[in-house]
């Protein structure tokens, strides 16, 4: 997760708190979606950001985790064709061990 985004993140939790925020995530690859979810969750790993050492507390779902929770047809326009060249198992398992 890019500095900027992290600082974004940070600057939101302090301003609605932390009860009301949910991070969704888009990316492509399990390793970087689990990396963004420990960083809005425990912290920046690196220690090179916003969130080092900043224990947000946040929950963070990949997009293919809420399908559920989108019109169906602008899921199918934006996000089904992910779904047949990512390996979403295993972005949603990475995603998901920093909820546990």
């Amino acid at each position: 997760m890019d500095l900027e985004n992290q600082q974004r993140i940070k600057d939101l939790a302090e301003k609605y708190g932390k009860d009301d925020l949910v991070v969704v995530l888009g990316g492509g690859e399990a390793e970087a979606c689990g990396l963004a979810a420990e960083t809005v969750s425990t912290g920046d790993p690196t220690f090179a950001g916003p969130l080092a050492g900043v224990q947000l507390g946040l929950s963070a779902y990949h997009m293919f985790e809420l399908k559920d929770e989108v019109d169906p047809a602008v899921y199918e326009e934006q996000i089904s064709m992910m779904e047949m060249v990512l390996d979403k198992d295993a972005i949603i398992k990475e995603v998901q061990e920093y909820r546990a």
